[in-house]
């Protein structure tokens, strides 16, 4: 049985639904207090590099290089199993992020590249 992976920005209300709260993030989320935030394991090293995060700096513009970029370092990321092992072990997973853009963050690059990992 497939789990299901879906993604929430940290500063959304915990849902029952949420199954494991996986942090996706290098840096922990300002002004989130750790016991409000539910976090069930911080992959810091699942996120992109610093010098990829620093360079992409939330730029729509940059966007589609982005995401070739971060695919790259995701193929070559010695966590990937370790993620990937959880998401097995649970029905639901839900990736947390902090970014405000909604539509261009590393969690949706991550999201599909873990779907597309797990059907291959």
């Amino acid at each position: 049985m497939m789990s299901t992976i879906q993604i929430k920005r940290i500063y959304e209300a915990v849902g029952k639904n949420d199954g494991m709260r996986i942090l996706i993030d290098r840096l922990w989320p300002r002004g989130v207090k750790k016991e409000v935030a539910h976090i069930d394991q911080w992959l810091k090293d699942i996120a992109p590099s610093t010098d990829l995060r620093k360079w992409f700096n939330h730029d729509p513009h940059k966007w589609e290089e982005f995401q070739a970029k971060y695919l790259l370092e995701l193929n070559h990321n010695d966590r990937v199993k370790e993620l990937l092992d959880m998401i097995k072990e649970s029905e639901c997973v839900t990736l947390i992020y902090a970014a405000h853009d909604e539509q261009h963050n590393h969690a949706l690059v991550l999201m599909e590249f873990l779907a597309n990992t797990a059907k291959a």
